[in-house]
């Protein structure tokens, strides 16, 4: 029997799979930590240094993983934008009515907004962003306007909503969600899931036919506001 240790355990050097699954984890401490401190000192006053001193690193060291400040701001961004898309999708796959689509729409999206990079996609200035990646967010935005919308004219097509502007009652919903990011503080008196519960009847009473109270909905899976961060942006 060959009890001869593998070369490799002799090498300095991790396997590949060990080496990129650390690499994204240190990817991931870094956005974390930078989109934290742009929330609460803002985006310009924040700095790269202070982002380096909060990992115990060295600022060069950031730029193993992002070029620029305006990089990782963009990641920030793409983040929010992927778990909102994401619960869309879901949801839309459900196939319901308006009504419940509208009010499973409007609880998923407060939900992310409660988060971190959820609040990144209201908080921060796309001007501040490359003229690429600001066509990008904007394309994001419309995605996110014509789901709520599609899910508004559904509801008056089958009854479940009432004949209304789609188009102002979308920004007006929208409206009343984004502002989450702005004001939700995580020690405060309501949960996330406390004030989604709250605003899927709230935002939608007025609009709906039926009864306002809430039915027993699907189960979605667990938002990914603490999950991993994915490295899936392609410019």
């Amino acid at each position: 029997m060959d009890t001869r240790t593998p070369a490799h355990d002799h090498s300095p050097w991790l396997p590949f799979e060990s080496r990129r699954r650390a690499r994204d984890e240190k990817r991931e401490a870094v956005l974390r930590t930078a989109v934290q401190l742009f929330l609460e000192q803002g985006y310009h006053r924040a700095t790269l240094n202070e982002v380096a001193d909060r990992l115990n690193i060295t600022k060069p060291a950031l730029y193993n993983y992002f070029r620029s400040k305006e990089d990782i701001l963009f990641e920030c961004w793409t983040i929010g934008q992927e778990r909102v898309e994401d619960r869309i999708a879901e949801i839309e796959a459900f196939r319901e009515s308006g009504l419940a689509t509208l009010r499973m729409l409007v609880r998923a999206y407060a939900v992310i907004m409660a988060s971190t990079f959820g609040a990144s996609l209201v908080r921060f200035n796309a001007a501040d962003l490359t003229e690429a990646n600001q066509k990008v967010t904007l394309a994001g935005k419309r995605r996110i306007d014509r789901a709520f919308r599609k899910a508004i004219k559904q509801g008056i097509a089958d009854g479940s909503i009432k004949s209304c502007d789609v188009k102002l009652t979308a920004f007006a919903i929208l409206g009343a969600l984004n502002w989450i990011g702005h004001w939700y503080k995580p020690d405060g008196a309501l949960s996330p899931d406390q004030i989604a519960d709250d605003f899927a009847v709230r935002l939608t009473a007025d609009i709906a036919k039926r009864s306002p109270a809430i039915r027993p909905q699907k189960k979605l899976p667990a938002t990914k506001s603490s999950g991993t961060v994915r490295n899936t942006r392609k410019k």
